[in-house]
C-alpha cells in the first residue's frame, strides 16, 4: 500500500467517527468526511452491491481525487470501506479520477482515468488522461504495472489528450468493452468504444456518437447498455445551452435511445431524452443487478449551482439508486424495491378535496416517502409545499392547463443567490397527475406518472421545519399515501 493510500484510510477512519448519523440523509448515501462527487464502480461483487466514489478526504471541496468505497445489500443501508485508490503513480499523480468496475472470476476489477501532470521543456505543464486498471478482492487493490492501458493515442485523429476520461467497463461473450468520454476533433464530445481479449491489450472499435456541437461540450461519465429492445447511451454533457423545458445551461445528464448492430459496433440514436428535470443531479452510473434489474445512481448536485453547508464536515450525497425500464420510447426510472422495505406508519387519504391551504393529521416530516394522485379539471394550478416550518419552505408547483410541473426551493433557507426553480413539461394526460415525492432530510426527488419523468433537488432546510400543506386555485381531488422510511444504523 502507498503512503498517499494509507494516509487516506488513517484519515477517513479517525475522522468519521466525529459525523453524527443524525445529521446524515437516512437513506440515500453520503460520503464518509470530505468530499465526493461522480460515482464510480457501482457493481455487483461476491453478492453485494459496491459503490466507489470521487473522493478527497480532507476537505469539502474538489481536490486530488482518490477513489472511496462502500458497500451494501440492498441499495439503501451501506457499509463504509476503507478508500481504494490514490494518486500515487507516475501516471494518476494529478488525480484517480472516475471510473467503473466488474466482478471477473474471484478478482474486482477496476478501470479509471489516470491524469498526469508534466512539466514541458518551456516550463508550461501539460496534462494528459489515460485509462487505468487495478484489480483487487472487494478491499485492497492493485494497479496494473502496464498502465496506462488505454492511452489517447487511439482515438481518431483530432482527438483531445487531456478530455479523454471516465470509462465504462463490461463483459460480453468473454470480451471486454469499454466506452469513454472524449473530444472530438470539431472540440465537443464522442463516446469511444474500445474493445479487449485480456484487459491489457485494446483497441479502438468504433465512435459511437457525437455531439457535432449540437448537445454540449465534452461529453462525459459514459454508460452503455441494452434496456428491453433497445440500447441506452447516457452521457453527462458539459457546457449545453437552455432548450424549452428538456435541457437547461450548464451540465445536464442525458438518455440517447437507439438500436446498436454489435458485429459492427454501431449505435444509431433515435431519441435525446433528459435523464433528470432538477436541480441536483450529474453522472449517472449503472449497474446489473444479479436478479436482472438495471439500476442507476447518480451525484445529487450542481457544479455551477454547487449549494451545502460550510460547517458540514462532508459534501456529497447520491440519488436513490433507480430501476429503470424502456416504456414508450422513454427510459422510465423508479425507486429500487427494496425501500419499501423501510416504509413505516402508513397514512391514506382519499379524494380529499382541496381548495384553501389544507394540512392533512399525519401527512409530514423530513424522511418519507409520499404518494399523490391529483384529479380533476376545475383548477389552474396546484401547490405543494414541503419541509415546512415557521419561515422556511420549498415548493411542487403544478400548473393543469399548461402541463407544467415547477420544484422551487426559494424559500428553503439558502444564503446565497443561487439558482432555486426548474421546471419540466408533464408528458402524460394533465387531468390525473400521479407524483412519488421522496424527501431525506436535505434532498426531494420527484417522479411522475409512474417514473416517466424525474426531478431531482437538495435543500438545507432547518430540519424542525416537517410540515406538508396543499392548496389550489380551483378544486382538485387528490389521493395520498405517506410513509416514513426508517433507514438509520
Amino acid at each position: 500500500m502507498s503512503e498517499l493510500l494509507e494516509k487516506a484510510r488513517s484519515y477517513e477512519k479517525a475522522a468519521i467517527h466525529k459525523v453524527s448519523e443524525h445529521v446524515r440523509p437516512v437513506f440515500h448515501f453520503s460520503n464518509p468526511v470530505g468530499w465526493m462527487n461522480d460515482p464510480n464502480g457501482f457493481s455487483e461483487y461476491k453478492g453485494e452491491h459496491h459503490l466507489f466514489f470521487q473522493y478527497y478526504p480532507y476537505a469539502t471541496r474538489w481536490d486530488s481525487m482518490h477513489w472511496g468505497h462502500a458497500k451494501s445489500g440492498d441499495f439503501i443501508t451501506w457499509e463504509y470501506l476503507p478508500a481504494a485508490l490514490a494518486p500515487d503513480q507516475e501516471y494518476d499523480n494529478f488525480g484517480v479520477f472516475s471510473g467503473s468496475a466488474i466482478e471477473d472470476g474471484d478478482k474486482q476489477v477496476l478501470i479509471y482515468t489516470g491524469v498526469a501532470e508534466k512539466a514541458l521543456e518551456n516550463g508550461e505543464k501539460k496534462i494528459t488522461q489515460d485509462q487505468c486498471i487495478a484489480t483487487g478482492d472487494g478491499i485492497d487493490f492493485e494497479k496494473c504495472t502496464t498502465n496506462p492501458v488505454i492511452t489517447s493515442d487511439l482515438l481518431p485523429e483530432g482527438s483531445s489528450s487531456e478530455d479523454f476520461r471516465d470509462p465504462k467497463l463490461w463483459k460480453e461473450d468473454g470480451r471486454y468493452y469499454v466506452v469513454v468520454g472524449s473530444r472530438s476533433q470539431d472540440g465537443s464530445g464522442q463516446i469511444a468504444l474500445f474493445y479487449s481479449d485480456d484487459l491489457k491489450s485494446w483497441k479502438l472499435g468504433n465512435i459511437l456518437d457525437q455531439s457535432e456541437n449540437k448537445l454540449g461540450k465534452m461529453w462525459e461519465c459514459p454508460d452503455f447498455f441494452a434496456l428491453g429492445d433497445k440500447r441506452v447511451l447516457v452521457i453527462s454533457p458539459q457546457e449545453m445551452e437552455a432548450e424549452g423545458l428538456e435541457f437547461h445551461n450548464g451540465n445536464n445528464a442525458v438518455f440517447l435511445l437507439g438500436d446498436y448492430e454489435k458485429e459492427k459496433m454501431q449505435f444509431t440514436r433515435e431519441k435525446v431524452q433528459s435523464a433528470d428535470y432538477g436541480l441536483d443531479f450529474y453522472a449517472p452510473q449503472t449497474m446489473l443487478t444479479e436478479d436482472g434489474r438495471r439500476v442507476m445512481i447518480a451525484w445529487m448536485q450542481s457544479w455551477d449551482n454547487a449549494m451545502y453547508p460550510a460547517d458540514q464536515p462532508w459534501s456529497g450525497m447520491m440519488t436513490i439508486p433507480r430501476e429503470l425500464s424502456v416504456q414508450n420510447g422513454r427510459v422510465y426510472q423508479l425507486p429500487v424495491r427494496e425501500l419499501e422495505n423501510y416504509r413505516k406508519n402508513v397514512v391514506t387519504y382519499s379524494d380529499v378535496c382541496i381548495e384553501s391551504e389544507t394540512v392533512l393529521q399525519g401527512i409530514e416530516g423530513r424522511t418519507i416517502d409520499l404518494e399523490l394522485k391529483l384529479k380533476g379539471t376545475e383548477y389552474g394550478k396546484c401547490r405543494i409545499k414541503l419541509a415546512s416550518g415557521e419561515k422556511h419552505y420549498s415548493e411542487i408547483i403544478y400548473d393543469r392547463k399548461d402541463g407544467i410541473l415547477t420544484f422551487d426551493r426559494t424559500y428553503s433557507g439558502f444564503r446565497r443567490d443561487t439558482i432555486s426553480t426548474r421546471s419540466m413539461l408533464v408528458r402524460s394526460c394533465r387531468d390525473v397527475l400521479k407524483l412519488r415525492i421522496l424527501v431525506d432530510r436535505y434532498s426531494v426527488e420527484i417522479f411522475v406518472n409512474d417514473g416517466e419523468q424525474a426531478m431531482t433537488s437538495l435543500i438545507y432546510t432547518p430540519q424542525s421545519a416537517v410540515g406538508i400543506t396543499f392548496s389550489s386555485n380551483g378544486k382538485v381531488y387528490m389521493d395520498a399515501v405517506k410513509y416514513d422510511i426508517e433507514a438509520e444504523s
